[in-house]
């Protein structure tokens, strides 16, 4: 199998100026684990222009979803965010990524922590069957500036609840937290400031995090990773630090440096 393959783009949907997502077609013989991501790009000449996007789609679905932002002299995404249904997309065949539910202990709760388009990997797990075997409840925390930027916020709270298999699981066991910093909002500040002051347990009616029986997955940029890894830590959290390795929580180790 070759190493980077081509999908043709389904349909694309823009969320607001900064961020859209767009689905493609997934050859039949390309397999991932919930939570992965791959490297990703467009046709330039002999060789691509590829970076890393975690697959926001479920591995038991025919397309492939992903989430992205739009920058402007971006050298991919100032290209990537003109897409169009019928364009073609460089997909490589080897997802890899450490946000797998497989290198979690045993627990009761899994939060769900994610930062702008750090929501993508969420997306899948949370159409993952297994994580309502796991865990009794999974709290999925989707921190943006803007409400625009809540991407799939209907998705979450009105179809998936409704899903055919996995809403009754849903609707007994997952809670969503979307918050905003920059705008007034029900849920309003960074996910630290929710966790430290204990705004993010009190309207849900759970305790505060408890390495015991709580465990954490977390997605965003590296400054986020940084301070909720070290928040975590501070509070007994420890992190998984290999594929294999279960921890109490798990980053995505990869968009570390970028």
């Amino acid at each position: 199998m070759a190493l980077i393959g081509t999908e043709r783009v389904l349909s694309v949907h823009h969320w607001n100026e900064k961020v859209f997502s767009f689905r493609t077609t997934r050859d039949p013989t390309f397999r991932f684990e919930n939570g992965h991501f791959v490297m990703l790009g467009m046709p330039a000449g002999e060789k691509p222009l590829m970076r890393a996007y975690s697959i926001a789609s479920a591995n038991h679905e025919e397309a492939l979803e992903f989430l992205s932002i739009k920058v402007p002299d971006g050298p991919l995404t100032s290209r990537l965010q003109n897409i169009k249904p019928g364009d073609e997309i460089c997909i490589s065949r080897k997802p890899t990524g450490t946000l797998l539910l497989r290198d979690l202990k045993p627990g009761k709760r899994l939060y769900l922590l994610s930062s702008g388009t750090g929501l993508a990997p969420f997306m899948s797990l949370i159409k993952d069957p297994e994580i309502y075997e796991r865990f009794e409840q999974v709290v999925l925390v989707h921190a943006v500036r803007y409400r625009s930027e809540l991407a799939y916020r209907d998705y979450i709270e009105w179809e998936l609840t409704h899903h055919e298999y996995l809403g009754p699981q849903v609707r007994k066991q997952l809670i969503y937290v979307p918050t905003v910093t920059r705008q007034r909002f029900h849920h309003e500040g960074r996910i630290t400031t929710l966790i430290e002051t204990g705004k993010l347990f009190e309207p849900l009616g759970v305790p505060p995090l408890n390495p015991a029986v709580d465990r954490a997955m977390i997605c965003g940029s590296p400054a986020m990773l940084t301070e909720l890894s070290e928040l975590l830590e501070s509070r007994g959290f420890s992190q998984s630090t290999h594929v294999g390795d279960a921890g109490d929580f798990v980053i995505e180790r990869s968009f570390v440096s970028r």
